[in-house]
């Protein structure tokens, strides 16, 4: 890239101007949804029968006959149609981590050399797209072509760019998942099964219980032209080298701060999108990080939150294009400051109303929320390595444990509140149920400010998995995952433990117990068992990490050994026993999981070896060339008087040459590394030899590319620098 071109590119991104967004003359009750084949278009396009036999199936998981799917498939097409639909196709995520669709139109031949609108029963249940290019982790051979894609009733249709979009699962021809969402549905039927039968110790009339989630999204926006500038951004979605500037977040003034005209035009454009596809998108802000951002909708059932968050990635990256903008969604993709999060807010509900993390006003309710805490506490305890495993990947890596998210050992917080009672319950003999204290008022003294209501427990940002008041918060996922792998095993070990803790109370009734001294037993039980994981203090801290080690948690950093957690006896036996995930597809999964590990680091291998062999040596030794003739003028103009003038210069010289030759040696190095990783079949073995020997040459590369950064005149560095990447005006 020439000087010029790379001063031009930087100037007109500083210089843009935000882009008008055509704001609908309506409020956002009048158009939410609209693109979305809801209840309300269903009670408009369905026959009656139809509408009520749907919203039954829906309501109470029951399957619907081809006949109520001809139905609705009729009714669906109007509604495409009369939005301007043209294509329709089944839309899944893959084992890839994204979602995936192949388009069709609504014509068929109509016998008369023309073509009929149509769409029948048979293609909205299930279509057969192909499934040997997705990965499988050996399930299904290159040449085996056949998979299955099926409606996923409880997840509304919705019409994306023209085309109506239908949410299904993915299984093979042997009918083993190929997807994040069948076993996600699968955990969600375990704990509604296992949590309703817990339930209905408090309530018997509890039919079911439902998972909720709400996330929160951060990420990066980048002004396109600079990101088109750096082919590391455009390849790994991070920036491989890069000196950090010299602000960055230390003064802490971008977090909730004003948000810049242009990244305000796009967040309205984003929540325009969001709330036509009945996306309840509610809050933005400023995150930490110099272009850093954040959006969170109101929570929603757990597999509709899920498709919701998927839909938001794929639109917030169109959207952002028209603003002249890149999302970024890579875990780090900026060293030295912030990463990026999907923060998870779960929680459970009965049909009832009841929110079962939330203290209630009498004894009973508080003994139920204590129940379901402590059973929460309990699952996490025992599935910690298997959670850890659930939001690790090669971009979240880069991200856990640094002093910015939480660390790479799961551990719950409680604040003091709870940690005080679950302290006193543990240690008591009587059967007592503690008083839980509502949100108190505190006034600060000012007649003008009114009372403020604290809530009953602190928040603690260096906590992967914290209770926040009414519901847990799982910090560690990262920013461009799939939440489906975090929640499917989150609520399967919930599933697992709730069924073994009603089997026991169950044998304490049968002994003549009372419900209240079978409950507080069990819990006191589990309280105990479960007091490794608790920890309420600073989980960046070193003295944690040799805490956590003596308390027995996985304290594992290696991404390709942690995902072993898959297939430990106690993983199998609660994906097995809850129905969630077969052995077999488990294994597959972990192929998956290794393989695309993999083929991240080499990408990035390549990549960084290609930049620094031909885009910073070549500068680096230019500039080293114009330094030497500069040394050579001053000895030809000042004599022996040129040896003091010229000794920065040939300072500077030295330097650049060992940087490059440290450069040119590690790349070497780290090429043959990939070589001699590329040889092995076995798929772990390749990803544990490319997180020991080609990831850490990767950093040595980096941190001496970033040192020629600080040496090489600005003016012919090839690449926007952080200062010109991180700073949106």
């Amino acid at each position: 890239m020439s000087t010029t071109l790379r001063f031009k590119m930087v100037e007109e991104a500083f210089n843009r101007k935000a882009i008008a967004v055509e704001t609908p003359d309506k409020r956002p009750d009048e158009y939410y949804g609209e693109l979305v084949f809801n209840r309300q278009k269903m009670f408009q396009y369905l026959p009656k029968e139809t509408y009520d036999a749907l919203i039954d199936a829906i309501e109470n998981k029951k399957p619907i006959t081809r006949q109520v799917a001809d139905s609705v498939a009729i009714g669906m097409r109007r509604w495409a149609l009369d939005n301007g639909a043209r294509h329709y196709t089944h839309w899944f995520a893959p084992l890839t981590g994204g979602t995936a669709e192949k388009h069709d139109a609504f014509i068929e031949h109509d016998g008369k050399e023309g073509v009929i609108e149509e769409f029948s029963g048979k293609l909205l249940a299930q279509q057969e797209p192909d499934a040997s290019s997705f990965p499988s982790g050996g399930i299904r051979n290159t040449f085996e072509a056949r998979g299955y894609s099926a409606w996923d009733i409880s997840s509304p249709a919705f019409i994306l760019d023209r085309t109506l979009c239908i949410p299904t699962i993915f299984i093979s021809y042997t009918g083993e998942s190929l997807d994040y969402k069948t076993p996600l549905l699968r955990a969600l039927n375990a704990v509604d099964k296992a949590a309703t039968a817990v339930a209905r110790y408090f309530d018997p009339e509890v039919k079911h219980v439902t998972s909720f989630l709400g996330w929160e999204q951060e990420y990066f926006l980048v002004d396109e032209s600079l990101y088109n500038a750096r082919p590391d951004l455009v390849m790994t979605g991070r920036t491989l080298m890069g000196h950090e500037s010299a602000k960055n977040q230390q003064l802490e003034d971008h977090y909730f701060g004003s948000i810049p005209s242009r990244v305000e035009a796009f967040m309205l454009d984003l929540e325009i999108r969001g709330h036509r596809l009945g996306i309840p998108v509610k809050t933005r802000h400023n995150e930490v990080a110099p272009n850093q951002f954040e959006l969170a909708p109101i929570y929603e059932e757990t597999n509709l939150a899920n498709d919701h968050n998927l839909l938001v990635m794929s639109v917030m990256s169109e959207v952002a294009r028209k603003h002249n903008f890149r999302v970024l969604l890579h875990e780090k993709p900026f060293a030295g400051v912030n990463g990026s999060g999907k923060h998870n807010n779960w929680s459970l509900g009965t049909d009832r109303g009841a929110m079962l993390f939330a203290p209630g006003r009498t004894p009973l309710d508080n003994l139920q929320f204590l129940t379901f805490v402590v059973n929460v506490m309990a699952a996490v305890h025992r599935h910690n390595a298997l959670l850890k495993a659930s939001i690790m990947s090669a971009t979240n890596a880069h991200r856990l444990g640094a002093n910015e998210a939480p660390p790479a050992i799961i551990s719950i917080f409680t604040g003091s509140q709870l940690a005080d009672i679950l302290n006193r319950l543990e240690h008591s003999e009587v059967a007592d149920i503690p008083d839980l204290k509502k949100k108190a008022g505190y006034s600060i003294g000012l007649a003008q400010i009114p009372e403020i209501l604290l809530d009953n427990t602190d928040r603690n940002r260096t906590s992967p998995f914290a209770f926040t008041g009414n519901r847990f918060e799982f910090r560690a996922v990262g920013s461009s995952a799939n939440n489906a792998s975090a929640m499917l095993v989150l609520n399967a070990a919930v599933a697992e433990q709730l069924a073994d803790f009603k089997v026991k109370v169950d044998a304490r009734l049968e002994k003549g117990e009372t419900l209240t001294d079978a409950l507080l037993a069990e819990i006191r039980v589990l309280i105990k068992q479960s007091k490794p994981i608790h920890f309420d203090g600073n989980g960046y801290s070193d003295e944690w990490k040799e805490e956590a080690a003596r308390r027995g948690l996985d304290c594992e950093t290696s991404a390709p050994v942690i995902f072993d957690a898959y297939l430990s006896p106690s993983s199998v036996e609660m994906f097995t026993k809850t129905g969630v995930l077969s052995k077999p597809e488990l294994e597959a999964r972990n192929e998956v999981k290794w393989e695309m590990y993999t083929k991240k680091i080499q990408i990035e291998a390549r990549v960084l070896g290609d930049l620094a062999i031909n885009h910073i040596i070549p500068v680096a030794t230019r500039y080293q060339s114009m330094l030497v003739d500069n040394v050579v003028k001053l000895r030809e103009v000042f004599g022996d008087r040129a040896a003091e003038m010229a000794q920065c210069d040939l300072d500077t010289i030295e330097s650049i040459a060992q940087r490059m030759t440290t450069i040119k040696t590690t790349v070497a190095d780290m090429v043959e590394a990939r070589k001699k990783a590329n040889a092995i079949e076995n798929e772990r073995e390749k990803a544990v030899a490319y997180h020991d020997n080609v990831a850490p040459a990767m950093e040595k590369i980096r941190y001496n590319i970033d040192k020629l950064e600080l040496m090489v005149d600005n003016e012919i560095w090839p690449l926007p620098k952080y200062r010109e990447l991180l700073f949106i005006r």
